[in-house]
């Protein structure tokens, strides 16, 4: 297995992490999860390292699923992630089995000098970030931590599922959300975020590249067109099959709110809603860049990849009329009634 651990301090990569990491005392330990036979039993074992890619003690158990929120599937603890601020060390692991909606994370702190010794760890005795029912989040866990652009926030990544009947497949999406501290100087994870919640990104993050895709409806298949190649203003959009033309391309330039504008790539124009309409039906269109909000959209996270494109405006969504599979089938805007006509897929071109 490999989870090698090479944490944290000041600096940045390189030599100068193992530098800092060797003053701190916890630099050069391996961390690995151990399977004892027959139960399909994981624990948390520890070696020292010679340097970041060589083993040089036997490894040691330090941390076995005792508790009964660590056993729920299968006696499990998993996925170690170090975690140091203020002079303490923390060790952040996973615990149950990855395939039921209680996988979740636990929490060592190093109370003692010989992080490769069970007796310096102290386990707490309740998980410190577990699934949400009312957030839709289920068996959050594997995680890893990395700090923002300018350095002033503390963020935790992890996988899970949005459906307590989930397993663990490629059906888990990954996720990230920030952090803050205890004023005991423990970490303190929070509550999982709902999939497709608007969150600010982290501080001195630079707006997002612009990249160009197609977007695929999930029930038809079929793409998200200017019809015609057209580029006067008021053209309509249409879905039409997939064919790798400019008028199916798009871009998506962020606009630093939580929406982006639809740039297509053909005709320089953006995606529009007509006339700032509220209505079920209202067409979609192309339009010059006018900078108001019928013409920015949020893209909301569904399932499987894919998402619903909402106005900003009218909080209305892409829609395929009548849910039709043919071309040219008219793409306009209607009210949220999660179907696949309603939904889209968004392929890198």
């Amino acid at each position: 297995m490999r989870e090698v651990r090479e944490e944290a301090g000041s600096g940045g990569g390189g030599e100068g992490r193992l530098r800092a990491l060797l003053v701190l005392g916890v630099a050069e330990h391996g961390w690995w999860r151990g399977r004892s036979p027959p139960l399909r039993r994981r624990r948390r074992c520890c070696s020292r390292m010679s340097n970041p890619y060589t083993v040089s003690s036997s490894f040691s158990t330090v941390s076995t699923p005792t508790h009964g929120w660590e056993r729920q599937g299968a006696a499990v603890n998993e996925g170690p992630e170090i975690l140091q601020r203020g002079g303490r060390t923390f060790l952040i692991y996973s615990a149950s089995g990855c395939w039921t909606p209680d996988y979740k994370l636990g929490r060592l702190s190093l109370t003692g000098s010989d992080p490769t010794s069970a007796s310096s760890w102290t386990k707490k005795s309740t998980p410190v970030f577990q699934r949400s029912d009312g957030n839709g989040v289920y068996g959050p866990g594997h995680n890893g931590f990395f700090t923002s652009p300018d350095g002033s926030e503390n963020w935790i990544v992890h996988h899970a599922n949005d459906s307590a009947s989930d397993g663990c497949d490629n059906g888990r999406t990954a996720r990230a959300q920030k952090f803050t501290w205890n004023s005991d100087g423990s970490p303190n994870l929070g509550t999982p975020v709902r999939l497709g919640a608007s969150r600010t990104g982290p501080s001195g993050e630079p707006s997002a590249v612009s990249t160009t895709y197609t977007l695929a409806n999930r029930n038809s298949g079929k793409c998200l067109e200017v019809a015609g190649s057209s580029s006067a203003d008021g053209a309509n959009v249409q879905q039409y099959t997939c064919n790798g033309g400019a008028h199916q391309r798009w871009r998506l330039e962020d606009l630093g709110d939580d929406t982006h504008r639809l740039v297509n790539v053909s005709t320089g124009k953006v995606l529009d809603t007509e006339n700032c309409s509220a209505a079920d039906g209202a067409g979609l269109r192309q339009w010059s860049w006018l900078d108001n909000t019928c013409q920015r959209f949020r893209f909301v996270a569904t399932d499987g990849g894919h998402v619903r494109i909402v106005n900003q405006a009218t909080g209305t969504v892409a829609d395929v009329a009548d849910c039709s599979t043919a071309d040219s089938a008219d793409v306009r805007q209607w009210t949220w009634l999660n179907n696949h006509c309603r939904q889209w897929r968004l392929d890198p071109a």
